[in-house]
């Protein structure tokens, strides 16, 4: 009878011979070292480039936020987390009735003890990178009412607003408050906003510093963060936040 040779005495070039040679202990190991400090180094690489990617999104494009205030109720209620747009302004331009994002311009708010604690710190630094809404208090939620040259005026408290000689039907303002809650007259500086909340009565917005003589009440465009652009969360008050400007179409340019 004939008997097949065992594995290791067929000669090196046998097709039998390639099929069923064991490859070394060693050379296995190695192989799953390398397959394992592959998939871990594979892992890194796909995290940091996420996050370069998030950073990049939330410098130069959105950037969520949430609203601590009920300052621009109805139109954002306390805890709406909201999407800005940060190429408003720059690629876009601003418009009157736009609701924006801007920098305390100059101590409106005191952030007291807000920003101490675990929670804010974690918080702060998933901000950084566009996967939080930024929970520091120094950037404010208002509507855009007046551009740099505009004339806007409250002839008495309790009247109607007037932006270039023009009366403005608001309807995005909080149901029973009146458009002025106190009486002005100005013309916003070249390279400065004027803004108001859509909840007069409880907003500290540019017509309660002007009167209460506090703090300057513009806003210099230099602070402007974007242009809210939608509610994002809860899913239920998912909305575009584009009817303001609507309010102004009638507005003509400062003389």
């Amino acid at each position: 009878m004939n008997e097949t040779a065992p594995a290791e005495d067929l000669p090196p070039d046998s097709p039998e011979g390639d099929a069923v040679a064991p490859a070394p202990v060693e050379g296995r190991r190695a192989r799953r070292r390398r397959s394992r400090g592959g998939g871990w180094l594979d892992y890194v690489v796909t995290m940091v480039v996420a996050l370069v990617i998030a950073v990049l999104v939330k410098t130069f494009l959105i950037q969520p936020f949430f609203i601590p205030s009920e300052s621009m109720v109805p139109t954002l209620e306390i805890d709406d987390k909201i999407l800005v747009s940060k190429l408003t302004p720059g690629v876009f331009d601003l418009h009157r009735g736009d609701v924006i994002v801007f920098e305390d311009p100059d101590n409106w708010v005191d952030a007291g003890d807000t920003r101490q604690g675990a929670r804010y710190q974690v918080l702060k630094v998933l901000s950084y990178v566009g996967l939080a809404p930024d929970p520091a208090q120094d950037h404010l939620v208002k509507r855009l009412i007046g551009m740099p040259g505009d004339h806007v005026v409250c002839a008495q408290q309790g009247g109607d607003l007037q932006v270039n000689g023009v009366t403005i039907d608001e309807p995005y303002i909080n149901q029973g408050a009146t458009p002025c809650q106190a009486a002005f007259d100005i013309t916003v500086p070249a390279g400065n906003v004027w803004v108001m909340g859509d909840n007069r009565e409880a907003s500290a917005d540019s017509a309660n510093h002007y009167t209460v003589k506090d703090h300057s009440p513009y806003v210099p465009e230099s602070k402007i963060t974007g242009k809210a652009e939608v509610i994002m969360w809860p899913a239920s008050r998912w909305t575009v936040l584009d009817d303001g400007e609507k309010a102004f179409a009638d507005v003509p340019d400062p003389s």
